[in-house]
This record gives C-alpha cells, sequence and structure tokens, in this order.
C-alpha cells in the first residue's frame, strides 16, 4: 500500500510538473536561425605574404597587408568560417511585460583549426544580451557603431577601414524619441616607444566607455550621430599614466528607390581599437614614458544598384588616415589603409544568394613603404 501510495505521489508531482512546463512553453517563444556560407577566395599580395592560419586569409583584415617587401605571393583559400547560429527566447511576464534573450555564434576568428586534414574551429560569441524594457545588457554592436551603413559584400565586414566596427559586453537604454546611451566594456591598446605597428594591450582601464547615439529616417534618408569618451591607461613597463580619447561618428544610409548610397565619417583621438579592426592603437608612449593619443580618420561610401530582382552591384570604398606621430611612433607606424571593391550579388531564391567580388587593398607606413593584396572572392549563402 505505501509503494502504491509513493507511486501516485509521484506520478501526480511529474505530471503537476509537466503541466507546468507546458504553462511556461505557451508563454515563452523560441526561434532559431542564421546562415550557412562557404568563402572562396584567390589573394595576392605584392610586397610580402600572408602566412597559412592568418585571420587575414579568412577575411580582409586593413592592418595586415603585407608592406616593405618586393615579394609578391599568390594563395587560394576556401572556408565556411563565417557559418552563423542565433537563438532566441521572448518570454510574456504576469504583467504583460517582454523580456527576450539572443545568443549568437560563428567560427571565425577562433584557434584549435587547420587546413591539413579536418578543418575543425571552435565556436566564438558573436552577440549574447537580455533585453527587457528599454534595457539590453550583454554583448552586442557599440552603441557607437551604425550597422546600417555596412555594405553587402562576400567579405565578412566589406569597409573595415574607415568604420567603426566593434561588438562588446554592455549595458544600453534606448529611448522611443531616436537616443540611446551606454556603459561599454574598457580596454587600451598602446603602441610601445617607437614600436612603429606593434601593440600593448594593458587591461589597466578603470573607466567604462561611454557612448551616446542618435538615430532617425526621415522619408528614404536614415543617419545616425554617434559620441564616445573614454579612458586610455598604462601602468606597466615603467609607465603610469591615463589620457582621455574622444570620437564622433556620422553616418547616413539614403534610398533611392531600389537603390541606395552608403556613407560615413568617423574622427576621433584615441579610437583605436573600434575602427580599422585596430589598425591604429588608442595612444603611443612618449620619450617620457607618458601616453599621447594617437588621430584616425575614416570615410567609407558605397553604392549598392538593383539591376534586377536576381541582380545587384555594390560599390565599395573605405579609407582610414592616422595622425603622424613618428616622433614616438618612428617610421614604421601605418600612415594609411584603404579598399577599393567591386561585387555581383546572384540571388538564386529567396534563401539562397551567390556573390563574386574584385577587391584592391593598400597600406603604407609612414616611411613610405606600401603594399597591396588584391583578392577575387566568391561565396554561397543559404539563410534559414
Amino acid at each position: 500500500m505505501q509503494r502504491l501510495t509513493t507511486a501516485l505521489l509521484a506520478s501526480t508531482l511529474v505530471a503537476s510538473g509537466l503541466a507546468s512546463m507546458a504553462n511556461a512553453s505557451a508563454e515563452t517563444e523560441f526561434s532559431y536561425g542564421g546562415y550557412i556560407k562557404l568563402d572562396a577566395m584567390i589573394s595576392r599580395t605584392d610586397s610580402g605574404s600572408l602566412p597559412s592560419g592568418s585571420i587575414g586569409r579568412d577575411f580582409y583584415i586593413p592592418g595586415l597587408t603585407p608592406v616593405g617587401n618586393s615579394d609578391s605571393n599568390t594563395y587560394t583559400d576556401f572556408h565556411a568560417r563565417e557559418t552563423r547560429f542565433f537563438f532566441r527566447a521572448e518570454q510574456t511576464l504576469e504583467n504583460g511585460e517582454q523580456i527576450s534573450g539572443y545568443v549568437e555564434f560563428d567560427f571565425l576568428g577562433t584557434p584549435g583549426g587547420d587546413k591539413r586534414i579536418t578543418n575543425s574551429y571552435s565556436p566564438r560569441v558573436r552577440h549574447a544580451f537580455i533585453q527587457y524594457r528599454n534595457w539590453m545588457a550583454g554583448q552586442y554592436w557599440s552603441n557607437f557603431q551604425d550597422v546600417t551603413i555596412i555594405p553587402e559584400a562576400p567579405d565578412f565586414v566589406g569597409a573595415p577601414d574607415g568604420i567603426v566596427f566593434n561588438r562588446q559586453p554592455q549595458i544600453r537604454y534606448t529611448m522611443a524619441n531616436g537616443w540611446s546611451f551606454s556603459v561599454e566594456a574598457p580596454e587600451t591598446t598602446v603602441t610601445p616607444n617607437m614600436g612603429g605597428t606593434s601593440r600593448v594591450t594593458t587591461g589597466d582601464t578603470a573607466m567604462p566607455d561611454l557612448t551616446a547615439r542618435y538615430q532617425t529616417k526621415i522619408d528614404n534618408v536614415h543617419y545616425s550621430v554617434a559620441a564616445i569618451v573614454r579612458r586610455l591607461e598604462y601602468r606597466k613597463d615603467g609607465v603610469n599614466d591615463t589620457i582621455n580619447g574622444y570620437g564622433i561618428n556620422l553616418s547616413t544610409k539614403i534610398e533611392l528607390g531600389k537603390h541606395d548610397i552608403r556613407a560615413g565619417f568617423v574622427y576621433g583621438e584615441g579610437l583605436g581599437r573600434y575602427v580599422g579592426i585596430n589598425s591604429v592603437n588608442g595612444a603611443v608612449v612618449d620619450d617620457a614614458l607618458n601616453l599621447d593619443t594617437l588621430g584616425y580618420t575614416g570615410v567609407t561610401l558605397a553604392y549598392r544598384h538593383v539591376w534586377s530582382d536576381k541582380y545587384r552591384t555594390n560599390f565599395i570604398f573605405s579609407r582610414g588616415m592616422f595622425d603622424d606621430k613618428r616622433e614616438f611612433t618612428g617610421i614604421d607606424a601605418n600612415d594609411h589603409t584603404q579598399r577599393i571593391a567591386a561585387n555581383l550579388m546572384y540571388q538564386v531564391n529567396e534563401k539562397l544568394v551567390v556573390g563574386a567580388e574584385l577587391s584592391r587593398a593598400n597600406r603604407e607606413l609612414l616611411s613610405g613603404d606600401d603594399g597591396n593584396l588584391d583578392r577575387f572572392q566568391v561565396s554561397a549563402t543559404y539563410a534559414f
């Protein structure tokens, strides 16, 4: 009898638990998606080489274009590392409010793989955040960035030289009138005295990076104005200094019927890792072992022309220019980077896109040494 009673009690508890789970599931909506992408590219460098395993072989990194060597190299690469997955959960609370969570990952920029046998690569977190009311907490695009002007391209970024491109943990408050404010994770990158393009990531910054952005759309014109204030710190290797950095980011997307123009301008002192995929550091160590900010100016222009429901073309220009602080960096620091590209995107069906892109990138040092990276890339992307 005792066993029967215990069994009945257990059955009741399980049924109650299942009913509770069913009720919770009814109030929670789950979704997932992403895309699977294959990239194939032929690259040629005229002033040195990009070694096997370099992230610059997977997609364009402005600061990795080889310079100063007369040897040219050509290589062919295939990878599926941009393949991406996301998961979202949205729940309605008892008071009718909504709360959601989002996680997204891909396989770019991670160690653990090789091209010899298995091509196995570790996943990485792209986005992971919670949204509740006007608040967002977690990892997402920086509030200083405007993703609207990123051009369509087979290349992962498309126009990294002249735009803000950064994902990181943050707390953001977004208002209904177009304003958003954030407190974001800090990090300082420093060029050692006479260090050229070398980098020290200090890990010493105490104050979070602070941003404000206003964006809106009037008729066919989207525009965004963003600002950032940050503190750069370095307290090792005989340096014990703190300096302020700042920047402004102006961007717009103008729709011309089916076509559009995307343009951006960003300027600042000490922007460092926010621009050019960290092709310039935030500061340099001067002769007195203090920090001096490094300036940056970036411009981006892209035109998208839609030929038909099946075909469209993107013309892309992006350039990052760096202040001359050769008295502290030496002449082996970057003077500018630039990329020009044109692509043709073929919409096979509503889920599959095939693209082909031809590009030339250039990097020049303060010494005058420079190098070009020419690349032909094709891609196939299935979105689900």
